[in-house]
């Protein structure tokens, strides 16, 4: 830009087929960030970048010079599944730390959830019963398991190791820094499993890709210790629902929080509604502020037109 000449304006294509994200980004545009929708854009060809979330099958095909995609969270695999993605675009996800410390409150209330019993005294007030006979084991002798060890998974070791509780967690990939005291880190094909058969809580905030889609299953279920809880908030494909069910009712399992469904919201005839043993939240664990989202899809954006790797770009062939 030359002086006198009004800035450039980075003008975002939203492509999703849930969310009004144009609606939803309104307040957080900026003189020159701006979401628009594809009724807004005169000229697909002047539309180098987009922000999706479970973009149409054909979302992408429209702009022929496109050169980005970023998700608007961490998760990217309905952009990457997307047949009209082409394969040259870079596609991008936000890190974010204050959102990670959002997502390591919410896994560490469950956990307190399910460590306390504190399900027992919600249903008992209304009955007006004062019962304290649930003596609570220390947290040192509880062992929480932490399948998923990237952003997400280190900020909820460290919130839930600092609570006192023992602290494994579960990273397919080799390398990484040393986790803090407190935390053990198990690597390798077999980790999750590992982890799994240790774990009196499990937490799940593994990325969703074509290895870890139905990994919360019967086979799974079937290795973690008598009376263990899951608390899923992950994603809503990790999980065979009904595998979930049958280990519940077996008593194998004796409990489990869920914030993300295969199908959101989840019917009102889903059995998770009114099982007496599932905490049902609606993905609501954590979320990032708009005004960062832009923030970093513009950093992004600028990194790739320098000829940079953007700092949110995703891999591919992992899927994350």
């Amino acid at each position: 830009m030359t002086q006198g000449q009004p800035p450039e304006v980075l003008n975002i294509v939203a492509l999703s087929r849930v969310f009004d994200l144009p609606e939803l980004f309104a307040a957080a545009n900026t003189p020159t960030v701006r979401v628009i929708g594809p009724d807004q854009v005169t000229d697909p060809s002047q539309i180098e970048v987009a922000i999706s979330w479970a973009p149409e099958p054909d979302a992408f095909a429209r702009y022929p010079n496109l050169r980005m995609v970023s998700s608007i969270a961490a998760g990217v695999d309905r952009i990457l599944t997307c047949p009209s993605l082409p394969p040259h675009v870079a596609v991008t996800r936000i890190r974010d730390q204050a959102q990670a410390d959002m997502m390591a409150g919410f896994a560490a209330w469950h956990v307190v959830w399910h460590h306390r019993r504190m399900g027992t005294y919600v249903a008992n007030q209304p009955k007006r019963l004062w019962e304290r006979s649930f003596q609570a084991p220390p947290p040192g002798q509880v062992r929480v398991g932490i399948l998923g060890y990237g952003l997400m998974g280190q900020s909820c070791a460290r919130a839930i190791a600092a609570m006192g509780f023992a602290v494994t967690a579960a990273r397919q990939s080799q390398g990484g820094a040393h986790p803090p005291d407190g935390i053990t880190v198990i690597t390798g094909h077999e980790a999750i499993q590992t982890v799994a058969a240790q774990s009196d809580i499990l937490i799940n905030v593994l990325p969703l890709t074509d290895s870890t889609r139905d990994v919360l299953n019967a086979a799974l279920f079937a290795r973690m210790p008598q009376g263990a809880v899951l608390v899923q908030i992950g994603r809503g494909e990790h999980l065979v629902e009904a595998d979930l069910l049958a280990a519940l009712s077996a008593g194998h399992l004796g409990g489990a929080s869920v914030d993300v469904f295969r199908t959101e919201p989840p019917p009102p005839d889903h059995p998770f509604w009114d099982h007496p043993a599932i905490l049902i939240t609606p993905h609501r664990a954590s979320d990032t502020s708009r005004p960062e989202i832009l923030r970093q899809i513009a950093e992004n954006y600028a990194a790739l037109k320098a000829g940079r790797q953007p700092p949110g770009a995703v891999s591919r062939a992992a899927g994350y």
